[in-house]
């Protein structure tokens, strides 16, 4: 499966931006898929991840009630929305899928096998 982010752009301290990675190639229906960051100089980070159902959500700490990952397979799309960023949200956020991974509330792993090309994501203070 193909992955397309988009969405990304440049947002006041306290702003919204909506994330969507879009699928081509292969329905998105049976596709964990995840959401990670890479801010300048760390290491990339898991933000969300919706299993394929829908039932079953990851957020890390810090993006916890200010995130929230959501999927239209009709459109073959899954969405980041997320509110009161902050400069620390500031990185290139890609999304990712894969068949076998595992969502819980608690963990998901990180051995996605398709990803898509990022989008920044610029937060000022």
């Amino acid at each position: 499966v193909q992955l397309q982010a988009s969405g990304g752009g440049l947002v006041q301290a306290g702003g919204s931006l909506r994330l969507s990675c879009a699928a081509s190639g292969r329905t998105f229906s049976y596709y964990a898929v995840g959401w990670f960051r890479q801010a300048q100089g760390k290491e990339r980070e898991v933000v969300a991840a919706i299993s394929w159902s829908g039932f079953s959500t990851y957020y890390t700490d810090s993006v916890k009630g200010r995130f929230t990952i959501s999927r239209d397979d009709a459109k073959n799309t899954v969405y980041l929305q997320m509110t009161s960023l902050t400069p620390e949200d500031t990185a290139v956020y890609y999304c990712a899928a894969d068949r076998l991974v595992v969502v819980s509330a608690q963990r998901v792993s990180d051995d996605f096998g398709s990803w898509g090309r990022g989008t920044q994501v610029t937060v000022s203070s």
